[in-house]
């Protein structure tokens, strides 16, 4: 299995944490916390720092340059941790069905970057964290878990997200090692 993060790793130490996640490859897109997570549990660490974020940002090329890191590294299960660049066709051609994210909403609703501040705008009582099969659209993979957060008077954006992010750590976790042993039980029945 192979995370891509750009983050602080609180989701890659989640997932350490269980003890039956393999993680075999974390790939960052930017210097970030996740990475020195990684290096503490000497799992390899391969960067591919985006340098460009306007439209001059080649996201294709920039994508198959994730494809064959990942096929470098002969990972077969994909799992954005806070993955910052949107990818291109090629890893969903690469990974059908097999790149894991997780988002801090209910999806359908509030796609995007910024979930819980829309959340919040819209003035939901109910917000939390889905975890699904990414697509080439943006949030709009296969569900394979929800978890609802109560929005409370006096949220902010920080505080309903950090809410958010306690559920994420337990059930992203938790629907990866499902996931993990659905791809082992096919392996061993071809």
């Amino acid at each position: 299995m192979g995370v891509l993060a750009s983050g602080s790793g609180t989701i890659l130490r989640a997932m350490i944490a269980r003890g039956d996640i393999p993680v075999a490859l974390v790939l960052a897109d930017r210097p970030c916390g996740a990475t020195a997570v990684a290096r503490e549990h000497d799992i390899p660490v391969e960067s591919l720092v985006r340098t460009e974020f306007g439209p001059e940002f080649d996201r294709l090329a920039y994508t198959r340059d994730v494809v064959a890191v990942l096929e470098r590294h002969g990972i077969d299960l994909v799992v954005m941790a806070g993955f910052g660049t949107i990818l291109a066709e090629p890893i969903h051609a690469a990974y059908p069905m097999r790149i894991l994210n997780t988002h801090p909403a209910l999806l359908p609703a509030f796609k995007g970057w910024h979930g819980v501040r829309d959340a919040l705008a819209a003035g939901v009582k109910v917000s939390g964290c889905t975890v699904h099969f990414a697509s080439l659209e943006v949030d709009d993979g296969p569900i394979l878990a929800q978890e609802a957060v109560v929005v409370v008077d006096g949220d902010t954006e920080a505080t309903l997200h950090e809410r958010i992010k306690q559920v994420e750590r337990r059930l992203y976790p938790d629907v990866i090692a499902r996931v993990v042993r659905e791809l082992d039980r096919e392996k061993s029945t071809t």
